[in-house]
């Protein structure tokens, strides 16, 4: 299987991942559960532009186009940002980043595996 398969596979549970968590949100808006209504509903639609962005970067992988492994990348990074701030900081939780870090490091490995790959061959072997 192409390692470009598999990237796009990540970012499609990525984006999958998303999607659980508007329902989440949903969930917790409708229990009485948020502070701030607009604040909330602003998360949710964040969060659901989040999802398709990362459903539109697992087609394009897919197919082979470079946009969505560069966009793939960026969202690997930033989950490993998000990871470094759970493992720092008031109420650091070393088991939260490692759960929030384990998907960006097999995503931005597969990604960068997938960019390799479709680099054109140089004639001189390089």
């Amino acid at each position: 299987m192409p390692v470009r398969v598999l990237a796009a596979a990540m970012l499609a549970l990525e984006a999958a991942g998303a999607l659980a968590l508007v329902v989440w949100q949903i969930v917790a808006l409708f229990e009485g559960d948020t502070v701030f209504l607009t604040t909330a509903l602003a998360l949710i639609v964040l969060t659901v532009v989040a999802a398709g962005a990362l459903a539109a970067f697992a087609v394009a992988t897919a197919r082979d186009q470079s946009w969505g492994r560069s966009g793939g990348i960026v969202v690997q990074i930033l989950i490993l940002a998000v990871a470094l701030g759970a493992l720092t900081g008031v109420g650091a939780d070393p088991l939260t980043a490692l759960a929030i870090a384990a998907p960006g490091v097999i995503g931005l490995v597969l990604l960068v595996g997938a960019v390799r790959r479709a680099a054109p061959q140089r004639p001189d072997g390089e």
